[in-house]
């Protein structure tokens, strides 16, 4: 008996273990792998119902945002995460979204401040770019920018510059999105020396890099001032053919509204918009100088605009009516312009400045609250480059443009409202992770596919030959 009492109770043992074993196999073929899953933190959507998730997490497969919500719900996700990041006492965010500025530019920082746009450009920047500018001064340049920006919350960018191969060739590498235009003028630049030339360049340039993840390429004609009317139909209709965006400055100071008058008899928007120019695939740069007409004219045309408050204080061009043009329904992004008029791509600053000044300029304390300044830098920006669909906000199914912004900081404690924290008192270095295309670019603020050490480096030799070329004026 007593061996049979033994039998029947290891058959007993056996079967349970079994049993233990096939639920663990089960549990095992059931979860579900993702590639990325970021928990704990306060998820700030940016959707239309601004929502945020106190307690939230966002999963990620592949490029795309495949699931998010109360953190509670993971234990009936069973997630097989790849990689786990912890936001407790973290905001997780859309990507930030730079719509204009100069990438390379960042090598002239401080090069020449306090001076108005057209001396600043035509007595210090131009002759400093025919001096310095070559492929390798905009490989380093643009590794210092993207460096700079990634550590700042920046994953997309809209970039005008020349060698613009160059700089998507380092964007890529670096894994960050942008919109890249090849500037093009009507007198010799670094990268060209004829239009003819530049025109075969950009084409080249188009046809490289277009329907890549990473890079969409565009055509970036500098302004209606420094480029005639038969070379600005050329850009646009480069533009058509490709189907890619155009990249312009217009109306950013008085002094171009008084060139155009004088030497066209009109304004830059009007102008523009006989031409055939202004069309929703235009990216435009500032856009200060407006009247109601001509903003009623961007609406029509569904341009969108760069809206760069510090370098337009900076330079006294002016303050762009941006009441105005959301009243008209303008898609307006926030841009930092080049760090040489800036001089930093701090997104943070722009966006605390442009909720500021609007309130002075238009009197009025309630204009512009701190989500809807957030809402410029996130969802507005991706209206601008026509990619909300897929950036902007954190939603099922959007790009998995991520960034986590630690909220432990002296300076963000005690927290009553996470928006106005977030615009107010957040700065740049609480950024502590960012993610473009689901990659990890940036964890625990270490960077991870730019090597910081070797681009400070580089930028300093560059210094040198910049500071030794002024002294020399050659």
């Amino acid at each position: 008996m007593f061996n049979i009492r033994i039998l029947f109770a290891a058959r007993k043992s056996a079967i349970l273990l079994f049993a233990v074993f096939a639920l663990q196999g089960c549990n095992a073929s059931s979860s579900e792998p993702v590639d990325l899953l970021i928990r704990g933190g306060a998820v700030v959507t940016m959707d239309g119902d601004s929502r945020i998730l106190e307690n939230g997490y966002v999963a990620v497969r592949g490029d795309r945002i495949i699931d998010m919500g109360d953190a509670a719900q993971l234990q009936t996700k069973n997630y097989r995460a790849k990689e786990t990041i912890d936001a407790h006492g973290k905001a997780i965010l859309p990507g930030l979204i730079n719509t204009h500025t100069h990438a390379p530019m960042v090598l002239f920082r401080g090069i020449s401040d306090d001076l108005d746009l057209q001396e600043w450009l035509t007595k210090y920047i131009f002759p400093a770019e025919a001096r310095n500018v070559t492929r390798e001064f905009v490989v380093a340049g643009t590794r210092l920018a993207l460096a700079e920006m990634i550590l700042g919350g920046t994953t997309t960018y809209v970039d005008m510059y020349y060698f613009e191969d160059a700089i998507a060739e380092e964007t890529k590498q670096a894994g960050m999105r942008a919109v890249l235009g090849e500037t093009v003028l009507d007198f010799p630049v670094p990268d060209n020396k004829t239009w003819g030339d530049a025109m075969t360049y950009t084409e080249a340039f188009l046809l490289r890099w277009k329907n890549d993840p990473l890079i969409t390429p565009a055509v970036a004609p500098h302004a209606p001032y420094t480029v005639n009317a038969d070379h600005l139909k050329q850009a646009q209709a480069l533009a058509e053919r490709h189907d890619v965006p155009v990249v312009i400055h217009i109306a950013e100071a008085p002094t171009e509204t008084e060139y155009m008058s004088k030497t066209y008899n009109d304004r830059s928007v009007p102008y523009l918009d006989k031409l055939g120019f202004l069309t929703g695939r235009v990216i435009s740069a500032h856009t200060v100088h407006v009247n109601e007409e001509e903003i009623r004219t961007l609406a029509a045309r569904a341009v969108g605009v760069a809206h760069c408050p510090q370098s337009n204080m900076k330079l006294a061009s002016g303050v762009a009516p941006l009441r105005a043009m959301l009243q008209a329904g303008v898609a307006v992004g926030l841009g930092t312009d080049g760090a040489a008029s800036n001089n930093d791509l701090n997104m943070w600053e722009e966006i605390d400045t442009a909720a500021k000044l609007h309130k002075l300029i238009n009197n009025d304390p309630t204009f512009l609250s701190a989500r809807e300044a957030l809402e410029l830098a996130t969802i507005g920006g991706a209206r601008v480059i026509n990619r909300e669909k897929d950036l902007g906000t954190l939603e099922v199914g959007k790009l998995a443009d991520i960034i986590v912004v630690d909220l432990d900081a002296v300076h963000l404690t005690p927290r009553y409202n996470l928006f106005s924290h977030l615009v107010y008192a957040a700065k740049a270095t609480d950024v502590s992770d960012t993610i473009v295309n689901g990659k990890i670019l940036m964890r625990g603020r270490k960077l991870a596919t730019l090597d910081e050490g070797a681009i400070r480096a580089a930028a300093r030799q560059f210094q040198e030959r910049v500071s030794q070329s002024l002294k020399n004026g050659n």
